[in-house]
């Protein structure tokens, strides 16, 4: 709003709140795009991981006693969890990039922005959830807990774990990226209502 006299107002006005909003216009969809395939990584090399082995388990003369077991994701219910958190973080960051695409058509009285923080909010609450989750059992495979009896597996599923880790490594990385995507989303919100109420006489 000018002052009087047709002078602009000194400090912070809403042209340079424009020019930060639209700053970030660039910035969101690049992280997007790179959480999208970290978390939809972390989605498919868990959802895909399996690995099988045989073990001896008695001998009988001089006859092997043999049994094959196979070790998945779907055993864990953690691990279930961490795909599902995952994919429904992928799933949510290409709408999101299908969303800004798009433009203003989805943009009902003004309340994209706050929809769409809320929503970064939940999925990164999701993420963390499930990455912590499966880490937690990462780390009890690995090692095994002797106080309750647990043994560790990560020694005889060595592939398994392997590929389990670089999952959680790839969602760690897309939890961090969203972390981001969120603290941007409420900052751009903030600027949005700072250029509203500037406008408002």
């Amino acid at each position: 709003m000018a002052s009087e006299g047709g002078e602009k107002p000194e400090g912070f006005g809403v042209e340079q709140v424009a020019v930060t909003t639209r700053s970030y216009d660039w910035i969101i969809p690049i992280l997007r795009l790179l959480a999208f395939f970290a978390t939809l990584a972390a989605t498919l090399v868990m959802a895909l991981n399996k690995q099988k082995k045989t073990f001896v388990v008695a001998t009988i003369g001089t006859t092997p006693i043999q049994v094959t077991l196979t070790a998945k994701f779907q055993h864990t219910p953690a691990f279930v969890f961490f795909v599902i958190a995952n994919g429904n973080a992928s799933l949510h960051n290409l709408l999101m990039l299908i969303v800004s695409i798009l433009g203003p058509k989805f943009d009902y009285k003004g309340l994209r922005p706050l929809v769409i923080a809320a929503l970064d909010m939940m999925n990164v609450a999701l993420v963390s959830g499930g990455v912590n989750a499966a880490a937690f059992m990462g780390q009890l495979g690995r090692d095994g807990n002797s106080h309750a009896r647990w043994n560790k597996i990560c020694d005889k599923f060595d592939s398994y774990c392997d590929r389990g880790s670089g999952a959680m490594l790839a969602s760690f990385i897309g939890l961090g990226l969203m972390i981001i995507i969120n603290i941007i989303s409420i900052v751009k919100l903030r600027s949005h209502k700072l250029v509203n109420s500037s406008i408002i006489p």
